[in-house]
């Protein structure tokens, strides 16, 4: 499986911004994407996540982090292999470089970075005030 992330930019406070994961490979061993950030100096933070097979039965779906599920939406195009977080209301403190992930063992939406099996290259986010 191979992801790749992209949207990423400069944006002023108040803005919006939808970053997209495109899957690609063997994309029906994926069980479910998430979304990660992780800002200079801190450690990964969890987003969001969502199903991506059927036989994954995890329950909310999407699952959102407290900090952003007023915030942000996870969505998915079955067709393109797509996964988009949108995010409005950007915030300085949502500067960061964000990644999305491939969990194809567990049938669950996890918050824990270790669960999930691939990774994307990362797409910078920069909120100025």
């Amino acid at each position: 499986v191979q992801l790749q992330a992209s949207g990423g930019g400069l944006v002023q406070a108040g803005g919006s911004l939808r970053l997209s994961c495109a899957a690609s490979g063997t994309t029906p061993s994926i069980l479910s994407v998430g979304w990660f950030r992780q800002a200079p100096g801190k450690e990964r933070e969890f987003l969001g996540a969502m199903k991506w097979s059927v036989y994954n039965s995890a329950y909310p779906d999407p699952y959102y982090a407290d900090a952003v599920k007023d915030r942000f939406t996870i969505s998915k195009d079955n067709v393109q292999n797509t996964v988009y977080l949108q995010m409005n209301n950007l915030k300085v403190e949502d500067t960061a470089v964000y990644y999305c992930a491939a969990d194809s063992h567990h049938r669950i939406l996890s918050r824990l970075p270790g669960t999930y099996d691939y990774w994307g290259q990362g797409t910078q986010v920069t909120v100025s005030s």
